[in-house]
């Protein structure tokens, strides 16, 4: 263990001396000269997560024709995914299809896909997972230098709007912790926008939020980002929920040329001490607690940027270790939408990972409108097991 430990080390360090664009061939070469492995390439999740984009050399060279997209639900791939698991498919009399999660703290980057002579033994899965590690550090690393993996994303046009959005959300749509496991989606991710969620992790507080700006396209991406910001800039002043509050609405009302937003702030103390939240105009909050799924119905107050909203009340919210908690914005309940019992699916969804929870709730709802949401549909899946275990 010592010696995959050291190879692992040895690896990541001379993907870092690599160019961003040329560490995945550090990676693919380490397995070829190290396990005899061919044909190493690595899978992405295109952005609105149906469709897996393969990366080679030709892509890197940003050679867009030569880029292989492929199906995702019901394939190989989808099992690696759901499962995080590595998978070995026979490949003929003398060969080994190896497909293997690429993850970081609960955010699913990708699969690592290779083929390799006979059987995959212990040692042998060892140093692919080592691999995968090395190369999910590697990804989360370098997309701040290149354009490479953003691009390789995207199999459709973004908009303008979206293009704004997509700048706004946090670089992971998931995050695992010993205290809760948390996982968001946001549907279209190519098109209108407006919806935005966030969270960050600091030694005693989770923070999240949720919003959706009035309008469609350039003008509700705007507002956003001035929600965004105020909300981010607030939580990072490290002033309490209630002054995070009223700076995001402070500064609809300075900057948002009298639009309005309706949002959701939510602070969870990580030694369940208790959470609280602020309501502005929001949809109330899902909970699945010991297999009953409920809405939970504070006070709502009236939406951001609104003139005559009074000071935003601080609520306390009843969180015990065992509960999920989903959060939402109205496309997820639009008119062609209303056809889906989000209810019912939270509960049917009950044993599985949050990412796939919200994957299952925005695949249905767009499903139910045809593909074409008139609205962003946004939903955030919190688990909350409880304060966190010392070491």
């Amino acid at each position: 263990m010592a010696r995959e430990r050291s190879g692992a080390a040895a690896l990541l360090a001379a993907a870092e001396r690599a160019a961003p664009v040329a560490s995945l061939d550090v990676v693919a070469r380490d397995l070829r000269d190290g396990l005899g492995a061919w044909n190493v390439s690595f899978l992405f999740l295109d952005a609105v997560g149906r469709r897996m984009v393969r990366v080679t050399e030709e892509t890197a060279a940003g050679q867009a024709d030569r880029i292989e997209r492929l199906p995702l639900d019901g394939t190989r791939y989808d099992e690696v995914l759901r499962t995080q698991r590595l998978l070995q498919v026979p490949d003929g009399p003398a060969g080994t299809r190896v497909l293997a999660p690429v993850t970081n703290r609960g955010d699913t980057l990708g699969v690592l896909e290779l083929f390799l002579p006979g059987e995959v033994t212990a040692e042998v899965r060892e140093r692919i997972e080592g691999a995968t590690h090395v190369l999910a550090y590697i990804l989360v690393t370098d997309r701040r230098f290149t354009d490479l993996y953003h691009w390789g994303q995207r199999t459709t046009t973004v908009s303008l709007a979206a293009e704004i959005q997509r700048q706004l959300l946090p670089a992971s749509p998931c995050c695992e912790a010993d205290a809760f496991t948390l996982a968001a989606a946001l549907v279209p991710a190519d098109n209108i926008a407006g919806d935005t969620y966030d969270f960050a992790l600091d030694r005693d507080t989770l923070h999240v939020s949720v919003t959706d700006a009035m309008g469609h396209d350039v003008e509700a991406s705007l507002m956003a980002t001035l929600l965004v910001s105020a909300s981010r800039g607030a939580r990072r002043a490290g002033v309490d929920l209630a002054e995070q509050a009223r700076r995001t609405h402070q500064a609809l009302l300075d900057h948002g040329s009298g639009t309005f937003a309706t949002g959701l702030l939510f602070r969870l103390a990580l030694d369940g001490s208790g959470a609280q939240f602020v309501n502005a105009g929001h949809h109330w909050p899902l909970r699945l607690r010991e297999g009953r799924v409920e809405e939970v119905h504070p006070e709502v107050d009236l939406p951001f940027g609104v003139p005559e909203a009074d000071a935003h009340r601080v609520q306390e919210l009843d969180v015990r270790p065992g509960d999920r908690l989903v959060l939402y914005t109205d496309g997820m309940r639009e008119r062609r939408a209303e056809i889906v019992d989000l209810s019912a699916l939270v509960l049917a969804t009950a044993g599985d990972h949050p990412r796939q929870v919200v994957h299952t709730l925005t695949a249905a709802v767009d499903e139910a409108c045809g593909g074409r949401l008139a609205d962003d549909a946004t939903v955030l899946c919190l688990d909350w097991y409880g304060p966190r275990r010392s070491r």
